[in-house]
């Protein structure tokens, strides 16, 4: 008998080609194990598990077996041996036609399946889709986009996709920690990403320090928490924008957080008024020998270190004279005093936007 859990539909004309063969001893034709790959495919389809369908072909192979006359003895009758190798051939040829059909069905499954989840990626990521549409996809991949959620990405040395190993070691190590937290984790565009619920910063922590972790030091910036749909694309984008803002601004922190650098979009909302701030204040540095870059560097040193002298000439392999002096030569070249509070103002803000705006190797 066939395993009770196996429909009979699957098994169709099986027992009645295994006993032609215990009597001829063919093998099967072509059209018969397309038949058997064609009822492998549709167990698939039907979410139905191989191992307990190979089982219920051996039961029925068995049932088959049991019904058959005694070869041995007969007159004219092939012997017992003879019969058996046809048997297990047939049943191995049916078998194995089955489980190719079956195989055949998953791989598509698979392929369909990873298609429509990086359509979904792309459509949450990128917001172009209909948000009602976007949310009900959401669900099956554990997403309730009716709450505000936080996106975290990390960047690493080299480009990561779903199957990469890195990215296989973070899941599994994310899935043993919070198990079904509605959460999804995945990759764009070479990067790590994770969506959260934005009340569940645990779960973005530890995405972060993980992620830096198995990317050997990679950079991780999380957007802040906003609702709907478009809200993961707002965090997504902001949490993009503080990776490329790290870049331009040489920040090193492992972790960035969008809502701790919101003063430079401020100050860069206004491209034009930013670019007049440059060139007016920092233009005259152009004059110096060597051209803007050491005094820009100078300048650099000097803020990043709190403005204590001594720290920044050490940060440039400087005596603290020689950084003294070239204070006082921004100084008469500028007319501006780093060392006035108003001045040194006027001067960070300006050096924060020729970073951003990369000057003076391009021109504002």
């Amino acid at each position: 008998m066939t395993h009770p859990e196996i429909s009979e539909g699957y098994l169709s004309g099986y027992a009645e080609l295994i006993t032609e063969v215990s009597a001829t001893g063919r093998r099967l034709s072509r059209d018969e194990l397309e038949s058997r790959r064609a009822l492998g495919e549709r167990a698939a389809e039907d979410g139905h598990g191989l191992r307990r369908l190979v089982i219920g072909h051996l039961s029925a192979t068995r049932a088959v077996w049991a019904a058959l006359p005694a070869a041995a003895g007969s007159p004219g009758a092939r012997g017992p041996r003879a019969t058996v190798d046809s048997v297990l051939a047939a049943t191995e040829q049916a078998v194995d036609a089955f489980a190719e059909g079956y195989e055949r069905a998953r791989r598509l499954a698979v392929r369909q399946e990873e298609a429509a989840h990086r359509e979904f990626i792309d459509d949450l990521l990128h917001g172009r889709s209909d948000p009602g549409r976007l949310s009900e996809r959401a669900e099956r991949f554990g997403l309730r986009l009716a709450h505000a959620h936080a996106v975290a990405v990390a960047a690493g040395r080299e480009a990561y996709d779903d199957a990469h190993p890195v990215t296989r070691r973070l899941a599994t190590a994310f899935q043993g920690r919070f198990g079904e937290r509605h959460t999804l984790l995945t990759t764009k565009d070479g990067r790590l990403i994770c969506v959260a619920p934005g009340d569940q910063d645990d779960v973005l922590r530890y995405f972060s320090q993980r992620a830096h972790q198995v990317t050997d030091g990679g950079q991780v910036a999380v957007g802040r928490p906003h609702p709907g749909p478009g809200g993961v694309v707002h965090s997504y984008e902001e949490a993009l924008s503080a990776l490329d803002l790290a870049g331009k601004m040489g920040l090193d922190t492992p972790v960035l957080r969008a809502a701790d650098l919101l003063v430079f979009p401020v100050l860069t909302r206004d491209r034009q008024a930013m670019a007049d701030l440059v060139r007016s204040t920092l233009g005259p540095l152009r004059q110096a020998r060597g051209g803007a870059e050491p005094l820009l560097a100078t300048l650099t040193a000097f803020f990043d270190s709190g403005c204590v002298a001594a720290e920044a000439a050490r940060r440039l392999s400087l005596s603290v004279r020689a950084f003294t002096y070239r204070l006082a030569r921004i100084h008469d070249l500028t007319g501006a005093d780093p060392s006035d509070p108003l001045h040194r103002y006027t001067l960070q803000t300006a050096v924060i936007g020729a970073r951003l705006l990369d000057w003076p190797a391009k021109e504002l």
